[in-house]
């Protein structure tokens, strides 16, 4: 018998687009909730949710251990079908516009009526009220908006980051409130509305670059491939490629030295405390990049940490892959899709060892085509293969 996962008992109901709310949705499949996500029904779904379609890479990562219900959110009988899934389930996630969901008449209190237990949860551009609650958000203008891109770069103007950081951030703060609220309703026997938006988890995500303006009054800048406050920590050339390290002072700063051929370096008066090495850290990867660049990366990934000093190599994805320690880690599951045969997709990058959890994986089915599983969802709510059969020919299916 297959091992029960974490949230086997918990049913959700996936409202979401995009990307945000994917992310939120997958970590409550990953650990076993029974997702039945709510897809257009397939002659009138155009281009899909994810904005690709849906048996690209993409969609497949985001949508892997869920089922699908085809439903026209905007006809009549809808209500309905989604009232009596309301009825069944425990978390519903919504990342739509706010004015959206009260307009298809799935917000929070016409839910929260229909299902006190119910744990709602929402992700928003910038909030669900205030100056810019109405307004759409996407990840790279939370980026810019949350402070990341003036932080990020060489300088010379704000850069983006190379995944959306925003929409990623957004997805697993809202698993989190989600799963705190479902704590809080064993006691309580009430669920809540949660509630997160692209901007507060993109400013909650600048952690101590916040903190530096918030507490200390400091505007941060952009520091490029170099740490914004510890020295010497950054990415230095080597002879054939880029080598990371990280040896800001101590016992790390004279090892490195030792290594690289510099042991008089941490007592040099311009670099022996750690404000110093701050006011003099071009002077300081100069000299450090300067014997760095004599050597292959290879050599001095192994030379440094072999002395306990933390670096690394700087990979392309493929390299990523091939490297032993992330083979050893597993970060893919297979899964066989129908129709794209066997696909490699990434696990959740929290495992268990010990208990029934440990057993079950994080990946287990594909992501499925759109209304793969409507029949079966209804019959399970109570609809006759009649009455399924009536919703269909209306289109509502």
């Amino acid at each position: 018998m297959a091992a029960k996962l974490p949230l086997a008992d918990i049913r959700v109901i996936d409202l979401t687009v995009a990307r945000a709310g994917p992310t939120c949705v997958r970590q409550l499949a990953d650990w076993g909730a029974d997702v039945i996500r709510i897809d257009l029904p397939p002659a009138d779904a155009g281009q899909p949710s994810t904005g690709g379609a849906r048996h690209d890479s993409d969609f497949q990562q985001l949508h892997r251990n869920k089922r699908s219900l085809s439903l026209n959110l905007k006809a009549p009988a809808a209500q309905d079908v989604l009232m009596r899934l309301v009825d069944t389930a425990d978390v519903l996630i919504e990342n739509m516009r706010p004015p959206v969901k009260h307009r298809l008449g799935f917000g929070f209190e016409a839910v929260h009526a229909r299902n006190p237990r119910l744990v709602y949860g929402s992700i928003s551009g910038f909030g669900q009220d205030g100056p810019y609650g109405g307004r759409g958000g996407v990840d790279q203008i939370a980026q810019g908006m949350g402070g990341l891109m003036s932080v990020t770069g060489l300088g010379a103007e704000p850069v983006r980051a190379g995944i959306p950081v925003a929409d990623l951030a957004a997805g697993l703060y809202l698993a989190i409130g989600v799963l705190v609220a479902l704590h809080d309703r064993d006691s309580t026997g009430e669920g809540c509305w949660v509630q997160t938006s692209l901007l507060e988890s993109m400013i909650a995500m600048m952690d101590f670059q916040a903190a530096r303006w918030t507490v200390d009054h400091e505007v941060p800048g952009p520091a490029g491939n170099h740490h914004p406050l510890g020295v010497p920590m950054g990415c230095f050339r080597t002879a054939d490629g880029w080598v990371n390290l990280g040896a800001p002072g101590g016992r790390l700063l004279r090892s490195l030295c030792e290594v690289a051929g510099l042991p008089g370096l941490p007592a040099d008066p311009r670099f022996d405390t750690a404000a110093r090495r701050h006011a003099n850290r071009d002077a300081l990867n100069d000299l450090l990049g300067d014997r760095l660049r004599g050597n292959t990366t290879a050599f001095w990934v192994t030379a440094l940490n072999q002395a306990g000093v933390p670096c690394g190599p700087v990979y392309r994805m493929d390299e990523v892959f091939a490297d032993p320690q992330v083979r050893h880690l597993a970060m893919t599951g297979a899964v066989q899709h129908p129709d794209l045969g066997r696909l490699d997709i990434l696990r959740n990058a929290v495992r268990m060892t010990g208990g029934p959890a440990a057993a079950g994986g994080t990946v287990r089915t594909p992501s499925p085509d759109a209304g793969a599983h409507t029949g079966e969802v209804l019959a399970e709510l109570g609809y006759s293969a009649a009455e399924i059969g009536a919703l269909r020919s209306q289109r509502v299916i």
